[in-house]
């Protein structure tokens, strides 16, 4: 790697530091909440609903694959955390209530991709009159901040065990094919790296992802 490759990576990583773990990590708090107002205190006596991101790092997910992602310039970025534990027992309405605690992570995505939107809007407006390298690396944070929660809401609600549309699609589901689903949670990651590594992936969460991009733009 020469010096430029080496700049180039180095600006990468600390636009994508900030908004990528603050992404992840109230994505993972989200779900933990959200247990919390529905009766379940696991997450919260692990202190998983913390937005602290050493809470939530998972060593690959969170760390390794992003690296190696921005290190060979990918044009496609995601990452995970560890899963907020949560145990269904403790819901009044277990089939229910796990789905709108699975949404509430993508939800918990939109509202930052929202929030990201309003610093952007904000630091382009006074970029002409307060022209700064410290706004312009503001402003790119912000639309790394658009990009990874918008893709991280639209990732997670693939209907593949242990993302979060697993968990929603099984409230739909008749009792066996929730459980039959269920039982590929083992295999996920292989299959979710399976999809990318053939090009399935980006197809299948390209259209609304293009979808909100150009919605994105249109606000911008």
């Amino acid at each position: 790697m020469d010096n430029a490759q080496l700049s180039a990576f180095l600006f990468n990583l600390s636009i994508w530091l900030l908004p990528g773990l603050f992404a992840i990590t109230v994505h993972e708090a989200a779900h933990g909440l959200c247990a919390l107002w529905y009766g379940d205190k696991t997450a919260f006596f692990l202190d998983r609903t913390s937005l602290s991101p050493f809470k939530h790092v998972d060593p690959v997910g969170t760390v390794m694959v992003p690296l190696f992602l921005l290190f060979i310039q990918s044009n496609f970025m995601f990452g995970w955390a560890k899963p907020v534990p949560i145990n269904p027992r403790n819901l009044k309405n277990p089939t229910k209530d796990m789905a709108v605690i699975a949404l509430a992570g993508p939800a918990a995505n939109l509202v930052m991709a929202a929030l990201w939107i309003l610093v952007a809007k904000i630091g382009f407006a006074l970029l002409p009159t307060y022209p700064s390298p410290q706004l312009t690396w503001l402003i790119q944070c912000a639309r790394v901040g658009i990009f990874f929660n918008l893709i991280l809401a639209v990732f997670n609600l693939l209907p593949i065990p242990p993302l979060d549309g697993s968990k929603i699609l099984c409230a739909f589901l008749p009792f066996s094919l929730a459980d039959q689903l269920n039982q590929l949670e083992p295999y996920g990651l292989l299959i979710v790296m399976t999809l990318l590594i053939t090009g399935i992936l980006p197809l299948l969460i390209g259209p609304p992802l293009q979808f909100l991009f150009q919605f994105v733009q249109y606000i911008l």
